[in-house]
């Protein structure tokens, strides 16, 4: 009988009848794959006493060790890594003894990653040695190891991924041999998992012992905090940019760069062997079809916290009960089989705020949450719009014609078809759109919010809604559009800016007439459509409960706190944006009732935004926060294309640029104004696998982007 070796499952000897022992084997075999293959492993490998008395040396290689585990096998992790270290490492035997008994060379799972520190030599054959006490310096082939054979065990394993880094003098130099026994690697394994050994040290270059732990705690850290990376395991891009970054442009550190000396993941693939400290998994509040216009989660829980402490156990809160007029519009018109409806109004007025609504209370998920049943079915029903309702909603922000048509295939869970070189994306997109509402089933509803911030907003009206006039009855059919009596019924909700029409001339419920810009395309394009303002006069009401929902019952009197929306609502009509501002600011202030009565204050409110914004400045420079490096910061992530600004190296120095000079203690600046009263300017996202930032609103991020705006005027002296 042959004894189980490195990890295989040992062969028996045939069984009872009707059994044979290879059968028995094959179960045992099928299990213990199943069982191996989750598995991660951290192997380290230190040599940590050359006998000579350097106890720096050895402090330091105990650092290394800390900070590795810190990482690796950090207690509470979702999948932790099994640290599997080497005993005391002298001679060459104890390396191999260790290979065989960690069964390396057999090891399974989904990820091995091998840590090797101590140090190392180059060979007159350029080959590289792991120095051992016990090596003599004239027999390195015998006395010392070659610090491949330690690699290519973790190489040539079973694991799914491995990943090894090698902290010696030289480290680099392997570069040679690596290459060459790589070859030996079948070239199944190669390419089914990733295979990547980086080096500390280049090849002429000796280790630096308290330098790599010290700099990799910083990058640690940096990935816990600034870096705000948003998936679970990191590319071995993300750590080289992120080691890269943390030594900075000192001439002097940047010798001990990282150098990566076998590739076989590529650039920006996620490794299992890398897991992302700062990684907080994101709770989704609805499902990917709805994500991008629905409200984020911790919008949601913010109003459900100001609820709490409302004298009636009952109350939902603002945002299950807000707007009542226009959510009962929009349900209804969910209600029907077909249809078009604009929902409209100037900049500020909450447009996005009540679609985004609307989707997520249509969906599924949310409904079956049960930390939003009770607040649901306490909303009037009226405004809830049924479930599933909603079939895809997409957000035309920084968007393209492409973009646009791609986002609503996904959301229909219809890939898009690849385009070759003669096709034209937009066509093929839209074909395969049509199809699929040309199909029988049940009826669809799409969703279309930002559409005056798309990059191409005239050509999104005419290349993507244009042609689905056929399928919502807005129009008749043009010619060449054929109506199958079986197809998809369409109801199309689009929320698109405009100019508020005068008092005395109220928005035209029929063909568009003369109206200008966008909703006058969209209007030209469905006469039938039903068009909801969000700026109506009777909004000014909604206005005043929502500031006096952002107060709050326990800050201030019931009597005064109306009385106080009242006024704010007064001032900040249409905007929502402006009253959410001066909403917050009542709700932080120490005596909300002498704010709500203050002149200065009101005056403040007068001017909109720019008069909130720049008490806002003020008040931070008290707390700590220079207001100029403030306005940089914010101006920064005005300026961001696509989601937003993330923070690691990006922010700080678009900051600088508009600052004029660099940020000084950049990150705790970034830390202060996300903790400050000026977080609520933003609004976050993840793009690229990262935190991105971006003004909660466009109207924020035009005014921060024009440089006509003195912000900063008055901002020295004393705030209301």
């Amino acid at each position: 009988m042959r004894g189980r070796a490195g990890g295989l499952v040992r062969i028996g000897e045939p069984g009872d009848a009707g059994d044979t022992g290879q059968a028995t084997a094959g179960r045992a075999s099928v299990n213990t794959v199943e069982e191996d293959s989750a598995r991660r492993t951290l192997l380290t490998l230190a040599v940590r006493d050359y006998g000579d008395g350097d106890t720096e040396f050895t402090a330091g290689i105990d650092e290394q060790l800390s900070v590795v585990a810190d990482w690796w096998c950090a207690p509470g992790a979702p999948e932790p890594f099994t640290h599997v270290p080497a005993p005391e490492l002298r001679e060459r035997y104890d390396v191999e003894r260790f290979l065989h008994e960690s069964e390396v060379r057999e090891m399974r799972g989904r990820a091995l990653v091998v840590f090797i520190t101590g140090h190392g030599q180059l060979g007159a054959s350029r080959t590289h040695f792991l120095q051992l006490p016990r090596t003599e310096p004239r027999r390195q082939l015998a006395t010392a190891i070659r610090t491949s054979e330690i690699v290519a065990a973790a190489l040539d394993s079973r694991a799914e991924h491995v990943l090894v880094v090698i902290n010696t003098c030289y480290a680099a130099g392997i570069a040679e041999e690596l290459e060459k026994l790589h070859q030996e690697i079948l070239p199944s394994r190669r390419t089914g998992g990733s295979l990547d050994v980086v080096a500390t040290c280049a090849h002429d270059q000796l280790v630096q012992v308290r330098q790599f732990p010290s700099v990799l705690r910083r990058v640690l850290e940096r990935l816990r905090t600034t870096a705000q990376i948003t998936t679970p395991w990191l590319s071995v891009a993300h750590l080289m940019t992120e080691f890269e970054s943390e030594l900075g442009t000192d001439t002097e550190r940047r010798k001990h760069r990282l150098k990566r000396v076998l590739d076989g993941g590529g650039q920006t693939a996620l490794t299992p062997c890398l897991p992302n400290p700062g990684y907080r998994p994101l709770r989704e509040l609805v499902g990917p079809a709805r994500r991008q216009v629905a409200t984020p989660a911790d919008e949601v829980d913010h109003w459900l916290d100001r609820a709490s402490g409302r004298p009636q156990e009952t109350d939902p809160g603002w945002y299950f009960s807000g707007r009542e007029a226009l959510g009962r519009a929009i349900t209804a018109f969910l209600g029907r089989p077909r249809g078009v409806l604009l929902l409209t109004g100037t900049a500020g007025s909450g447009k996005s705020a009540v679609l985004a609504r609307a989707v997520t209370l249509s969906d599924p998920l949310f409904r079956d949450d049960p930390r939003y049943g009770r607040a649901l079915r306490s909303a009037a029903p009226e405004t809830v719009p049924p479930e599933g309702s909603v079939t895809a909603a997409v957000l035309a922000r920084h968007r393209t014609v492409s973009d646009v048509l791609g986002d609503l295939l996904r959301a229909l869970e219809l890939p898009p078809r690849p385009a070759g070189p003669t096709d034209d994306p937009v066509e093929l997109r839209r074909a395969q759109l049509l199809a699929h509402l040309d199909e029988p089933g049940d009826p669809v509803t799409l969703v279309l919010d930002g559409l005056d911030e798309s990059v191409e907003p005239f050509r999104v009206v005419r290349d993507v809604l244009a042609p689905l006039t056929a399928h919502c009855g807005a129009a008749p059919a043009l010619p060449g559009q054929r109506r199958a009596e079986r197809q998809r019924s369409l109801r199309l909700l689009i929320g698109v800016r405009s100019s508020r029409p005068r008092a005395d001339h109220a928005a035209p419920p029929g063909p568009a007439g003369r109206e200008a810009g966008l909703l006058g395309a969209l209007r030209e394009v469905f006469p039938t459509a039903s068009v909801l303002r969000t700026d109506e006069t009777d909004s000014e009401s909604d206005i005043a409960d929502y500031v006096q929902a952002l107060v709050g019952a326990e800050t201030s009197g019931g009597d005064s706190t109306r009385q106080a929306a009242e006024t704010v609502a007064k001032r900040v009509w249409p905007s929502f944006l402006d009253a959410r501002l001066a909403g917050e600011q009542l709700h932080h202030a120490s005596d909300p009732d002498a704010l709500a009565g203050n002149p200065d204050w009101l005056d403040l409110l007068q001017a909109g935004t720019i008069g909130l914004l720049r008490r806002d400045l003020a008040l931070v420079e008290d707390e700590g926060l220079p207001a100029e490096v403030a306005l940089a910061l914010l101006r920064a992530a005005a300026f961001a294309l696509g989601a937003g600004i993330p923070w690691s190296d990006v922010w700080p120095a678009v900051a600088g640029a508009l600052l004029g000079r660099p940020v000084e203690e950049s990150d705790r600046m970034i830390e202060n104004l996300l903790k400050s009263r000026l977080a609520g300017y933003l609004a976050h996202d993840d793009e690229d696998d990262r935190l991105v930032y971006r003004p909660a609103h466009e109207a924020l991020a035009e005014l921060l982007r024009d440089p006509r705006q003195d912000l900063l005027a008055g901002v020295g002296g004393d705030a209301v």
